[in-house]
């Protein structure tokens, strides 16, 4: 592999495990029993959330900060990321958010074991829809990924680069926010397959005391929800010549 791509991809990998981390980390800590969050409720989820990606973006900063195949896809899609560099990147941001799932279990270890609850055990890791219709959900997903890779195709059109972490951690932070404070009680908006993907399979393999199924039902909707969000918001910044 290009020792660049190779760097790069190891950013990806590690942008996208600090995500995971203190992503999913701030909802075991709003959502586990005897957690001293526990009930902080929807508005520290968001602004949780929003952190976690914008500390994976300045760790990844020098990659583009994509953590998400969503953005990979949808920025080759518009012409402003090499389709070469896709796979690779989706491979790096899977196994990162697998590994930032497994190091949340580790570390609220003892307050899985004090919880009760199996359907909350397993939106920690990955999302579920608060109801369940799976058309529905598809384009809810597709709509907050559209929202999300839209604003980044501007953001680098507007400021001449598409390199995320170098240019707009903190408005595409903010657009994170706005996202799940308006849209994501809906599905838990997850915008990124590998967000969703990587930690369900961490569920799945994981020796969770007193789990359920890992959802996998429900799985397709976050993966291909995203991309077909990403290709729209790519169709749209060539229509109106945003890239």
């Amino acid at each position: 592999m290009d020792p660049v791509l190779l760097h790069n991809c190891a950013l990806e990998f590690i942008g996208t495990l600090v995500m995971i981390l203190l992503g999913d980390g701030v909802c075991a800590g709003m959502g586990l029993n005897k957690c001293k969050g526990k009930g902080g409720g929807w508005v520290v989820i968001t602004l949780g959330w929003g952190l976690a990606v914008m500390a994976g973006v300045f760790i990844a900063h020098d990659s583009g900060a994509h953590l998400n195949p969503a953005v990979s896809f949808g920025l080759a899609v518009a012409g402003m990321f090499p389709w070469a560099n896709v796979i690779p990147y989706v491979i790096a941001q899977m196994l990162g958010a697998f590994l930032g799932a497994v190091l949340v279990w580790i570390v609220y270890k003892d307050h899985f074991d004090a919880t009760d609850d199996p359907n909350g055990k397993l939106t920690i890791f990955c999302t579920m829809p608060a109801i369940e219709n799976k058309p529905l959900n598809f384009l809810q997903e597709a709509v907050c990924a559209f929202v999300l890779v839209l604003l980044i195709i501007c953001i680098g059109t507007y400021t001449g680069s598409v390199n995320v972490g170098g240019n707009s951690a903190w408005p595409v932070t903010m657009v994170i926010v706005s996202i799940g404070m308006s849209l994501g009680g809906v599905t838990g908006y997850a915008m990124n397959p590998a967000r969703d993907l990587g930690p369900r399979i961490a569920h799945a393999i994981l020796p969770i005391k007193g789990k359920r199924d890992s959802g996998w039902g429900y799985s397709w909707v976050p993966i291909f929800g995203p991309l077909a969000g990403a290709a729209l918001a790519a169709a749209v910044g060539f229509l109106f010549n945003f890239c």
